[in-house]
């Protein structure tokens, strides 16, 4: 099977929770990339949702106004399976531009 990377592109998230990826058949995310888009500081949490629990990958992280920040790096992956969805959320309305890069179905 031939690697299938694909990336999520979603735009102005603000104060309500906001589906970046529901996990497929083991989905493989690379890539995170929030960039705040005002010219304040805000606040942004990004999590997985799995049967009513949120697992946080980064609570309550300021990114400085204009500026950008990679949650995974250096090779480092998580894998979504049915059932989980990547969300963001920020503390501030219509502020962060959010990259989801992955690599579809890594196994079946």
């Amino acid at each position: 099977m031939a690697q299938d990377f694909r990336n999520v592109l979603v735009r102005t998230i603000g104060t309500s929770d906001t589906t970046l990826l529901a996990g497929g058949n083991y989905d493989a995310v690379i890539g995170i990339r929030c960039c705040n888009i005002l010219t304040s500081t805000i606040a942004i949490d990004v999590k997985i949702a799995k049967g009513g629990a949120d697992y946080f990958l980064a609570k309550g992280v300021n990114i400085p106004p204009n500026s950008a920040i990679e949650l995974i790096q250096g090779g480092a992956k998580i894998v979504l399976k049915n059932g989980d969805v990547l969300k963001a959320v920020s503390n501030t309305a219509s502020s962060v531009d959010i990259v989801t890069s992955f690599i579809n179905q890594i196994s079946s």
